[in-house]
């Protein structure tokens, strides 16, 4: 017979606890995961968890399709000019003994500018004047009283301040795009807040081989006395227009696999679709919908990250 001490017995029963204490730790663990996925799989079974459609509802905005027009265009720059101007050259050479007119001064056809007195030492001539061939306003007159010119010396520059248009070099690239008659928005440094109209009224037959430019001119819709002779403008020049097309905008598009998708209300009003799109011209952000939507359909434009085929969505969108 085989007898046992105390610490004998103590020491065994403190080893059985740490034998079976991690054992069924494992065990509870293990039942608390199966109790867990049971529990979620039949909660997805109705729809409710699990990312099944028809569970969580999420809140979009929304837009009506409708076909709308997208105005192409192009950015360039240009100087207001008069449309008539001509530099004045005197008749002789000699020095300028009196100038009649000065910077901004109206003048008439025929009127004097000033006079030339062709003199040389030991020899007497008169004055000869100098005349205004156009009427128009002084844009410039580069000489003084004093100054000895010649037959070649600008005396000074005629210009119709009255009629303006602007000079602008358009790229070799889009040439293919102009045409007389398009429309264009003006902005002057002078006026950053205030936009201007005008029309192409002139292009130019040749390409500058130096730039790889070409000239057009553009008119002013309307006369404005804020509009000046030699001033810097920004021309935003709108050349195609794609009509009769659905517009959505970039953000809206899901690209997958380079097709794209739009996310469409259903007649239900609380699920959508998720329907492939072709997609044509961008402009500003903008693509045309050239086929898989039709005009009168809602579709999705914010909350569509989250949405999947059959997704209950809440309209927020004004209106709704």
């Amino acid at each position: 017979m085989i007898n046992y001490s105390f610490d004998e017995e103590k020491k065994s029963r403190h080893l059985l606890v740490k034998i079976l204490v991690p054992v069924i730790a494992v065990i509870v663990t293990v039942v608390i995961v199966i109790f867990i996925v049971k529990g979620n799989n039949k909660k997805s079974a109705f729809g409710n968890w699990g990312g099944v459609p028809g569970g969580v509802v999420t809140s979009v905005r929304t837009i009506t399709a409708e076909n709308t027009v997208l105005q192409d265009y192009l950015r360039t720059n240009g100087e207001v000019e008069t449309q008539t101007s001509m530099d004045i050259f005197p008749s002789i050479g000699g020095k300028v003994v009196s100038m009649k007119v000065a910077l901004g001064s109206s003048v008439r056809k025929g009127d004097t500018l000033a006079f030339i007195d062709p003199s040389e030492p030991g020899a007497y001539y008169v004055s000869s004047p100098v005349t205004a061939p156009i009427s128009g306003s002084i844009l410039s007159a580069p000489v003084k009283t004093g100054q000895r010119v010649t037959a070649s010396t600008v005396i000074a520059k005629i210009g119709d301040i009255e009629n303006l248009q602007i000079t602008a070099k358009v790229p070799e690239k889009y040439i293919a795009e102009l045409k007389i008659g398009l429309k264009a928005e003006i902005v002057l440094e002078a006026y950053p807040d205030t936009v201007f109209t005008a029309t192409v009224s002139k292009i130019s037959p040749v390409v500058d081989a130096a730039t790889r430019t070409k000239d057009i001119i553009l008119t002013f819709d309307k006369k404005d006395s804020r509009i000046n002779a030699g001033m810097f403008a920004k021309v935003k020049l709108f050349t195609t227009e794609y009509s009769d097309k659905i517009a959505v905008q970039q953000d809206s598009l899901i690209n997958n696999s380079d097709k794209y998708y739009l996310f469409v209300v259903n007649p239900d009003g609380e699920t959508v679709t998720k329907r492939e799109v072709t997609i044509g011209h961008n402009v500003d952000g903008y693509y045309q919908i050239l086929s898989g939507i039709e005009p009168g359909e809602k579709i999705v434009v914010e909350g569509m990250l989250t949405l999947a085929e059959g997704s209950k969505i809440k309209d927020i969108s004004k209106g709704n």
